[in-house]
């Protein structure tokens, strides 16, 4: 008996000593090596809960969480109340896009473990990842609460809050994820990405600059200064920064479709094998890198003319971004009809005069991929104007009135000034020498009405394009923003035609002088006359400048970035289209069906 014992004793030591030299190699980053370990231990105890759960989590930092989640479910199976376990599956479900059971699993590691941050935090991951950013901000506060120090917490909230547009309390938290850790490169990474929203350019380089003096590999840094670069419209930088990061993690979608967004492909291009070789392992990609994916070859295909390939690509991306889409399409139609009705001809006359005159700002307004970025190009090419880009600040004077759908019915002249004097405050300080400042915010065609109150001496330029080349362009590109309207043909034809019907309503409500309607195809067609009718309308002088401005340096953030740093084409103009019984939906909705 006694030798049994003397056995079993060495057998259990062997087992201890034999673990702790797993989770030495495993703490050293000797993942290879440190699973090994924990197989042998497992061969010989199959069912011992650590090892699986520490093999769990090497194969979840080795790329392979569907393995993992068995890994998890049998350790969990024999300790039901394991916390980090449930945690742990949560993690592997979430990466494999199974965002509701993540989410029941996390539920089961907090009725465990109520004071786990981890767990808040990882719940705001799953969140944010099915268009859920208002929900996931209260899931990263709860993990702050618990955890004041937790920078992964700090930059995760940022990312939801800039989901939502609020870019400078974004950018708070990212700065404060950052003095959390001073030396951790991805941290400045973030910092950066959040400086470029805000429009600070040169400090998110300065931030690129630092994460990569700590980490000369990190390839998210790569692609943050080669996006910032392509912004400020330096393209031969912008190239190369997409393909160092494309060369350090040639797996990660995203970099493709940023790199196809400044680079016209051809068939001998090396990245175009790299892409379609990554396509055919994207059954192994999470579902927000098949879109990028998807979205990628999608652009790549049209620039090869293979566009029967590339619109096939575009409809899978589509419709898993719309899976993934939070929108309300009755919601969202019936706001644009019920502002038509709340500013009516009548309204209009009582209302108006009444707000803060000011000729400084001028709204270019309209659908996405409409010309807009143009219209801005050429103005701001003006030496006298200041080209604000997509800027959110009269929406968000419009969300804090209040009242159903933001505008109250009632609203009066003390407001109206309100509104208007809060908003040039704000834009005011972009460029304070400039007698013009263009916003470029499409969706602020919702709010024509209501600006020309509130800034009765504004200048509005509705851009308008071919309706189904609008729709078609929208449709390839895998918006930054909010436009959740746009991944489905049907959805987007019916916006579109709830769009007309509202700009026909400004047409006949606003006074004659203060909209001017620009048609994209003839603006391209006769750049000149149509540029000096723009310039007159903002009440400036001619200028020569507006005629040169793809050689006007400013940033740009639009999906047409590239476009505007090359002289007038008219490529875009009545563009490949895809067999009828593809576009249907789409037409079907433009005619209000």
């Amino acid at each position: 008996m006694l030798p049994q014992m003397v056995g079993r004793w060495r057998a259990a030591r062997n087992l201890t000593r034999d673990l702790d030299a797993a989770l030495e190699l495993q703490r050293q980053g000797r993942l290879a090596a440190a699973e090994a370990a924990y197989r042998a231990v497992l061969e010989r105890e199959p069912g011992h809960v650590r090892a699986l759960f520490n093999l769990g989590l090497i194969r979840v930092r080795q790329g392979a969480p569907d393995e993992a989640i068995g890994l998890f479910g049998a350790a969990l199976a024999r300790q039901p109340d394991f916390a980090e376990a449930h945690n742990a599956l949560g993690i592997a479900l979430r990466l494999l896009g199974r965002y509701e059971e993540a989410l029941a699993h996390y539920a089961k590691a907090l009725a465990i473990r109520p004071d786990y941050a981890e767990v808040e935090n990882n719940i705001g991951l799953a969140l944010q990842a099915q268009g859920r950013p208002d929900e996931a901000i209260l899931h990263h506060r709860r993990a702050l609460a618990l955890k004041p120090d937790y920078a992964e917490a700090e930059s995760n909230l940022a990312a939801a809050l800039r989901e939502l547009y609020h870019f400078e309390e974004a950018l708070a938290h990212y700065r404060r994820a950052a003095a959390l850790r001073p030396d951790a490169a991805g941290a400045c990474n973030n910092l950066g990405a959040a400086l470029q929203l805000v429009g600070r350019h040169d400090e998110a380089l300065a931030r690129f600059d630092q994460a990569l003096a700590m980490a000369p590999n990190l390839a998210e840094a790569h692609h943050g200064r080669g996006t910032a670069l392509r912004t400020l419209g330096r393209l031969d930088e912008a190239r190369g920064e997409l393909e160092r990061a494309i060369a350090l993690a040639p797996r990660k979608a995203e970099f493709y479709r940023s790199l196809a967004e400044v680079k016209h492909f051809t068939r001998d291009e090396p990245h175009l094998a790299a892409a379609e070789a990554l396509a055919g392992e994207a059954a192994a990609l999470s579902p927000e890198e098949r879109i990028h994916l998807f979205f990628a070859l999608g652009k790549i295909y049209d620039d090869l003319g293979e566009h029967e390939r590339s619109f096939a690509n575009l409809l899978e991306g589509n419709a898993l971004k719309r899976e993934r889409t939070r929108y309300n399409e009755a919601a969202a139609l019936g706001q644009l009809e019920r502002t038509s009705e709340l500013f009516s001809a009548e309204i209009m006359r009582e209302r108006a005069g009444q707000g803060e005159p000011s000729p400084l700002p001028v709204f270019i307004i309209g659908m996405p991929r409409s010309g807009s970025t143009l219209v801005e190009q050429l103005l701001a090419s003006h030496p006298e104007v200041h080209g604000g880009g997509e800027l959110s600040d009269f929406a968000q004077s419009v969300v804090a009135l209040g009242g159903p759908d933001g505008i109250p019915a009632d609203i009066g002249g003390a407001e109206l000034r309100r509104i208007g004097a809060g908003y040039l405050d704000r834009i005011t300080g972009l460029a304070p020498a400039a007698l013009r400042i263009t916003d470029k915010m499409p969706a602020n065609f919702r709010f024509a009405g209501l600006i020309h109150l509130a800034l009765p001496e504004a200048r509005l330029i509705h851009v308008s394009r071919d309706p189904v080349d609008t729709c078609l362009s929208c449709f390839s590109i895998l918006f930054g923003g909010d436009q959740p309207f746009t991944y489905d043909l049907g959805e987007l034809g019916r916006y579109y035609h709830a769009y007309q019907q509202l700009m026909a309503h400004w047409r006949t409500v606003l006074p004659p002088g203060v909209m001017l309607d620009v048609q994209y195809e003839t603006l391209v067609g006769d750049f000149e006359k149509e540029a000096r009718r723009l310039v007159a309308h903002c009440g400036l002088e001619w200028d020569e400048a507006c005629l040169d401005f793809h050689n006007t340096r400013r940033p740009v953030h639009t999906a047409s970035s590239v476009q505007v740093r090359q002289p007038l084409y008219q490529s875009s103009i009545r563009r490949w289209r895809p067999a009828p019984e593809q576009l249907q939906p789409l037409l079907d909705g433009l005619a209000g069906g």
